[in-house]
C-alpha cells in the first residue's frame, strides 16, 4: 500500500489524522528502519495494545512510550510540556501560557515523582494510572 510493499503509510489510515500522537504512535509501533510506516505485524501489535483485552499493564508501558517523546525512558518536563500541548491543541491560541505550564508541570510532578529526581519513570508513571480507573477503558482504538 501507498507504494512501499507491505507497509501501511500513517497518512493513509483516517485514526491518525484525529489523534494528537499520530506521529507517536507510529514511531512507537513501527519497525521501519525510519520508523514512519506500519507493516502488518506492527499493525496487529497497535491494535492488540489498544484493544479491551490488553492489560493495564501493557496499555501503561505503551503509554509511556508514546508519551516520552525524547525516548529517553523517563517523562521530564519537556515531554510533560509536549503532552499538555498535544492534548490542548497545537495552535497558538490553544496553548498553556508559560507560567500555567509550569503550575501545570509542576503540579503533575508533585503528584507522580515519588523519587523527586524531576522526573517520571515507568514505574512512577504505572502508579499514577493505576489509581486512574478509566484509563484502561479510554487507552484503545474503537474500529
Amino acid at each position: 500500500m501507498g507504494g512501499s510493499g507491505s507497509r501501511l503509510s500513517k497518512e493513509l489510515l483516517a485514526e491518525y489524522q484525529a489523534n494528537p500522537f499520530k506521529e507517536r504512535i507510529c514511531r512507537v509501533f513501527s519497525t521501519s528502519p525510519t520508523r514512519d510506516s506500519l507493516g502488518f505485524e506492527d499493525f496487529l501489535d497497535l491494535l492488540s495494545v489498544f484493544s479491551d483485552t490488553a492489560t493495564p499493564d501493557i496499555k501503561s508501558h505503551y503509554a509511556f512510550r508514546i508519551f516520552d517523546f525524547d525516548d529517553d525512558g523517563t517523562l521530564d518536563r519537556e515531554d510533560l510540556s509536549r503532552l499538555v500541548n498535544c492534548l490542548t491543541g497545537e495552535g497558538e491560541d490553544m496553548r498553556l501560557s508559560d507560567s500555567e505550564m509550569k503550575q501545570l508541570i509542576d503540579n503533575i510532578l508533585e503528584e507522580s515523582d515519588i523519587d523527586r529526581d524531576g522526573t517520571v519513570n515507568l514505574s512512577e508513571f504505572q502508579h499514577v494510572i493505576s489509581r486512574s480507573p478509566d484509563f484502561a477503558s479510554s487507552f484503545k482504538i474503537v474500529l
